[in-house]
């Protein structure tokens, strides 16, 4: 009542279009929830966001993290579509790394001068960097091409860059395709004329990836790099192991391929854990070595979390039983754009109540209407297509899953999951 007789009284005392302008900062002030069919609220201090990006291109997750350092985890675009991919979202009137930068730009309303404190590209593949071709526009510098990535750093800035390779880029053997040639004369160029900083990923540290803005004040965050190049943290302190073998006494035809060497990390906030492998495989291809197997002793280290993001969008080299029964998250969320995303025994494994107990859901960006035909029971997906937002409440005790409208730049809610507690 007393709140009712507060509105009254004010809007006798001043014109209604400052009254709405007063009560729509209130509202975000007090931390208005996000409702459907409503855009999505601007990220607030103390909250962790988490966005997975839909283009149809590849992978682009957007972290908000809870003093608002930004962090960009990939940003795929590939060389072309074909009809076992979905169609490009919003529409392909523009390419990716530019409907990226957008949705980038939108997410981070809330900051005066929108940039991105980390970028980290998990490996050296098209639909999580950007791909190569001589008829991409060329950077205004002339230094590189813009695709993927290097159309958002070209629009937005980075400070520094991650990843498995720099400065050499010379494991398992030297990186020179023509994307990865790309983004190395993105880094070199930003590195030489934008004050961008380059570092190589180091399993076992949780000191690249820090609250840049405010740590004092989220003593409880923590980004943990888990592994990269067959280097794996143990889960104690910062001591890692070498699960590959030297590469010396390895048949080449058995070295890692770049999925094996993804980057992986868990990201922790008082009671909420994270957890992106990138496309780590943990079902090695008939006759391969067990070696090849890379999500066990990651989820050894790793431990059960609220949520993940499927190992190479649910393919059938990913998420083997000890990895899923270890994680056992309440949340899902799978990045596909590909007809062969996921696969059914992924999909059996993930819903399996054998493996680990309890309800859980899966989120899907942009599933493959092929795919409904050959996996049994997909239709139980929680949602099948959109952005998809993980928004974690200050402290990390508890989460929602928002879905946001990919076929339009209106950000428009269209379904809402939660909130879930945080174990």
């Amino acid at each position: 009542m007393k709140c009712a007789a507060w509105l009254v009284e004010l809007r006798n005392r001043i014109p209604l279009v400052l009254l709405a302008t007063l009560l729509a900062v209130a509202a975000v002030a007090m931390g208005a929830e996000d409702a459907v069919d409503r855009e999505i609220t601007p990220w607030q201090p103390g909250m962790l966001d988490i966005h997975q990006i839909s283009t149809g291109r590849g992978n682009a997750g957007l972290y908000i993290l809870p003093d608002g350092t930004t962090l960009l985890v990939d940003a795929g675009e590939l060389p072309r579509k074909t009809p076992k991919h979905t169609p490009d979202r919003p529409n392909d009137s523009r390419p990716a790394g530019e409907w990226i930068a957008r949705y980038i730009r939108h997410a981070l309303r809330h900051d005066p001068k929108p940039s991105l404190d980390y970028a980290l590209v998990t490996h050296f593949h098209d639909d999580h960097m950007g791909s190569m071709a001589d008829t991409l526009p060329v950077s205004r510098s002339g230094a590189y091409r813009l695709t993927g990535l290097t159309w958002v750093g070209e629009n937005l800035r980075i400070a520094k860059v991650l990843d498995r390779g720099w400065p050499d880029y010379n494991y398992p053997k030297p990186v020179q395709d023509p994307a990865t040639m790309n983004y190395r004369a993105f880094v070199k160029w930003q590195m030489a004329n934008n004050g961008m900083k380059a570092d190589r990923f180091v399993p076992g540290h949780n000191d690249q990836v820090v609250l840049c803005r405010d740590a004092k004040k989220y003593p409880e965050f923590e980004f943990r790099n888990v592994g990269a190049n067959g280097e794996i943290w143990t889960g104690v302190g910062t001591v890692t192991r070498c699960h590959f073998p030297d590469l010396k006494d390895v048949p080449k035809p058995d070295w890692p391929h770049e999925n094996m060497c993804s980057t992986s990390f868990r990201l922790s906030y008082g009671k909420f854990d994270y957890f992106n492998g990138g496309d780590i495989p943990g079902v090695p291809s008939e006759g391969y070595p067990s070696w090849h197997d890379v999500e066990t002793p990651v989820a050894k280290a790793v431990g059960p979390v609220e949520a993940a993001i499927l190992d190479h969008h649910g393919y059938v080299d990913t998420q083997n039983e000890f990895f899923v029964a270890t994680l056992r998250p309440r949340v899902w969320t799978l990045s596909v754009w590909d007809s062969g995303h996921p696969t059914l025994r992924v999909w059996q494994r993930l819903r399996s109540g054998r493996i680990y107990p309890g309800p859980r859901d899966v989120f899907a960006t942009d599933l493959h209407p092929a795919t409904r035909l050959v996996v049994g029971g997909i239709e139980k997906l929680a949602s099948d297509r959109g952005h998809i937002v993980l928004r974690v409440s200050p402290g990390g005790g508890e989460y929602r899953v928002l879905i946001v409208d990919d076929d339009s730049e209106s950000h428009r809610v269209t379904k809402i999951f939660g909130p879930f507690k945080s174990q």
